[in-house]
């Protein structure tokens, strides 16, 4: 998670944070999804503060791997997945 100035510092989530940024930019990621100019800002916040948790619907997944093919810009199907936080001690002995 980064910090993002833009708005009242709210922390950024992963994944959305960094393919947005790969991709070049919220701007561009709403016109490639058809969104509003709002919703790539959205993916990268915690639900608490109104986001996704990071995660990019998975309904634009396609155009942007297709945007990022058409320009080689380096995004896999896997770019999109949450990383898992290794469980702690107690979890892994359940």
């Amino acid at each position: 998670m980064t910090q993002c100035s833009d708005y009242q510092n709210i922390a950024v989530m992963e994944p959305a944070h960094s393919i947005i940024h790969r991709l070049g930019g919220e701007a561009v990621v709403a016109t490639i999804t058809g969104t509003a100019s709002t919703a790539p800002y959205r993916w990268q916040y915690p639900r608490d503060k109104g986001g996704t948790n990071g995660v990019i619907p998975q309904r634009h997944h396609l155009a942007l791997l297709d945007y990022a093919n058409a320009n080689s810009i380096a995004l896999t199907a896997s770019d999109f997945l949450p990383t898992r936080a290794a469980p702690s001690e107690p979890e892994r002995a359940a």
